[in-house]
């Protein structure tokens, strides 16, 4: 049992660097000799070293004979920082244990062969559903190349996000609103569409004391953003790109004199082409998304199966009637065998509110 107390220690630091190393995977290391934890390090920032460095830097006795936990495979290839299966070598460890396994095709065993060929015990795959966990962020968006999308709402016990007049102010409580800003904390990206910035002026920064502020993305087919709106009007304190299929007002120049990116991309039956923005955000190192939108834009992400997972938040609140202001809108399918399949729930409860989270097929 104890080797699984250490892996779970990795796992456990691992976690400390949540929105601070994208487009990296999170990744922890604890390095054992003699049954004795002498070294423990994670991956801490981009372009920082990586977990199995600072653990071997971090050990209070020559780490000759130990052996490694690491909740990734290590890398073998430079990139910001040297390989660390070269650090592994050097410093003559016995025996590396592998969480998950690396899609990084730089990686993808070939870290895991590189030290067994250097005389070195490898054993992979050691609570790997626990160290996968950790990265489903990484892993689609490195073997996609295209930023994992999770979608967010908030509604009430029969399923409203607004009462009949749009107001939705809040339908659950600070409690499970400070938890939203974790998810902005831990995605690169916000994404809502321009209905939304029309009716609430929304700033979609982080309120967590430690928090990072996500790039903020917004679909806005035909820039209809007002110039002094506080997105606008915040571009000091994070990136704001506006996704359109035109301008027919002019406004780019103006735009992006105060400093938000304006990104045209292919337009589909009138708007803007999903599919087409997430390869264009992935091709700026935006690996995952957290979409905050309404109805419609959820529903655009829905129809194009471009949602991997799935947080709902159910307020203790019941507004009845029947409105447009449901979490998901549109068209709509006409068979039940259309429908987006979730899987994997879990349920957290904050309070009188509950949090239901999937992942999509």
């Amino acid at each position: 049992m104890s080797n699984q107390r250490y892996m779970r220690r990795a796992i456990e630091l691992a976690t400390l660097a949540a929105g601070k190393t994208n487009p990296n995977p999170m990744v922890g290391a604890v390095v054992v000799k003699n049954d004795k934890i002498i070294g423990e390090g994670y991956h801490q920032y981009i372009g920082g070293l990586h977990a199995e460095r600072n653990a071997l830097a971090n050990c209070t006795e020559s780490p000759e004979g130990a052996t490694i936990y690491v909740t990734l495979e290590p890398c073998c290839h430079y990139g910001k920082t040297p390989p660390c299966t070269e650090a592994i070598i050097e410093n003559k460890l016995a025996k590396v244990v592998i969480g998950s396994r690396d899609p990084n095709p730089k990686v993808a065993g070939k870290g895991a062969k590189l030290l067994r060929e250097a005389g070195i015990e490898v054993e992979e795959n050691f609570l790997r559903e626990e160290c996968d966990t950790l990265n489903p962020v990484f892993f689609h968006y490195i073997q996609n190349k295209m930023p994992y999308v999770a979608l967010k709402y908030a509604m009430t016990a029969d399923g409203k996000i607004a009462v009949n007049s749009g107001e939705s102010q809040w339908i659950t409580g600070e409690v499970a609103r400070n938890h939203v800003h974790q998810l902005r904390n831990y995605y690169k990206g916000i994404l809502v569409g321009i209905g939304t910035v029309l009716q609430d002026n929304p700033l979609l920064t982080c309120r967590l004391p430690e928090g990072r502020n996500p790039v903020r993305i917004v679909c806005d087919s035909h820039l209809r953003i007002p110039i002094d709106c506080q997105l606008c009007n915040s571009t000091n304190q994070a990136p704001v790109i506006v996704a359109c299929i035109d301008d027919p007002q002019g406004k780019q120049a103006t735009l992006e004199a105060k400093g938000v990116q304006v990104l045209f991309v292919k337009e589909a039956n009138g708007t803007i082409d999903i599919t087409d923005l997430l390869t264009k955000l992935g091709q700026q190192d935006i690996d995952g998304i957290l979409v905050e939108g309404g109805g419609r834009i959820n529903a655009a992400f829905v129809k194009e199966k471009q949602v991997h997972h799935v947080y709902a938040y159910v307020g203790a609140q019941i507004f009845g009637g029947v409105n447009e202001y449901t979490p998901v809108s549109g068209a709509g399918i006409e068979t039940v065998a259309e429908s987006l399949k979730l899987t994997n729930p879990k349920v957290q409860t904050f309070g009188t509110d509950v949090l239901i989270e999937y992942d999509c097929d």
